[in-house]
């Protein structure tokens, strides 16, 4: 993975056939070029492999099930491509970022020791492993249709895609753990297409909701204030999370059907904290929304201060809730 640069974020995915296929004189030519010719040759038909190949045909399986499959993505060391059917040839695997980064050629001696220690609390303790099988559970649903089963018992079937599964998280999940009486007005997926809406309810709440560019992926709604509260949920497989600028359109849009500020809430939901898109958008998400990831669900983050200066003290945080 190292050799052909199949490293997370990067988009480069490694096969089993790049293991089984290389050879000596391969690996010993070394410029960005020439790993990258490799890299692009192997996936192409009519590849063929040299004579000192370090592997047999017959051993992909092994590779695939043993070292990646049953390994190294177990631990957490690679990532898996996502939305990739399983019988596509194509590659799917490349090593996790924190991992790759213990290859930095500069890190050595007791930072590197100390790098690897820390490296092996975050990701093989048991709380890191349950976090993998989540993740595992998120990339198999990713690969089929997925059915949502919403507040009111009814289901609704979403499109294959890292989507549609951080979508069933947010409404099976995430919405009976944080709203009292959660309902779902409306849903959709790529290509604007719909997949819940519930024109009744919004005609109770007088909240106009059509197509429109601003709507998010999902709005969810708490029923149990006497004041509704109004969830808007931006999932984010790969880009799009509620930024200021959205916020604020969103705002707009809800104040001209005379809703308060204090009646809205803005909800982004990721797969994991540790996922490069996370790491990608937090540094855009909006003051004074949220943030939840389906890897950890019972935990909720708060950009807290939609006002400048109106913080609270550290300690009105910090302190435990009293039982």
């Amino acid at each position: 993975m190292l050799y052909i640069g199949a490293v997370e974020g990067t988009g480069v995915w490694l096969a089993s056939k790049h293991v089984y296929r290389m050879g000596d004189q391969q690996s010993n030519r070394r410029t960005d070029a020439e790993r990258q010719a490799y890299a692009e040759a192997v996936e192409k038909p009519g590849f063929v492999a040299p004579p000192d190949r370090w592997f047999q045909d017959n051993t992909r399986e092994p590779i695939r099930d043993e070292t990646l499959r049953d390994g190294l993505v177990r631990v957490g060391a690679v990532v898996v491509r996502p939305g990739l059917p399983t019988t596509s040839s194509k590659g799917r695997y490349a090593v996790k970022g924190s991992l790759a980064s213990l290859f930095d050629p500069s890190l050595v001696a007791e930072p590197l020791d100390a790098a690897i220690r820390n490296w092996q609390a975050r990701h093989l303790s048991p709380g890191a492993l349950a976090r993998i099988r989540l993740q595992e559970r998120s990339a198999t649903a990713a690969q089929s249709s997925v059915l949502v089963a919403l507040p009111n018992g009814e289901t609704r079937r979403m499109e294959a895609g890292p989507s549609s599964a951080i979508t069933k998280a947010v409404v099976e999940v995430f919405a009976p753990r944080f709203l009292q009486d959660p309902a779902v007005l409306w849903i959709s997926e790529s290509g604007s297409k719909v997949i819940q809406r519930d024109d009744e309810l919004a005609r109770a709440l007088g909240l106009k909701i059509a197509s429109d560019r601003l709507l998010p992926d999902a709005i969810l709604v708490d029923l149990a204030p006497a004041e509704p509260l109004i969830v808007f949920v931006e999932v984010v497989a790969t880009d799009g999370p509620i930024t200021e600028a959205r916020r604020g359109a969103i705002l707009e849009l809800v104040a001209s059907a005379g809703f308060a500020t204090r009646q809205v809430a803005f909800l982004t939901a990721f797969r994991d904290r540790d996922h490069s898109t996370f790491k990608r958008a937090v540094s855009n998400l909006a003051w004074g929304s949220f943030a939840w990831c389906l890897s950890e669900p019972d935990h909720l983050i708060a950009f807290d201060g939609m006002e400048p200066g109106q913080a609270r003290h550290l300690a009105d945080f910090s302190r435990p809730r009293e039982t």
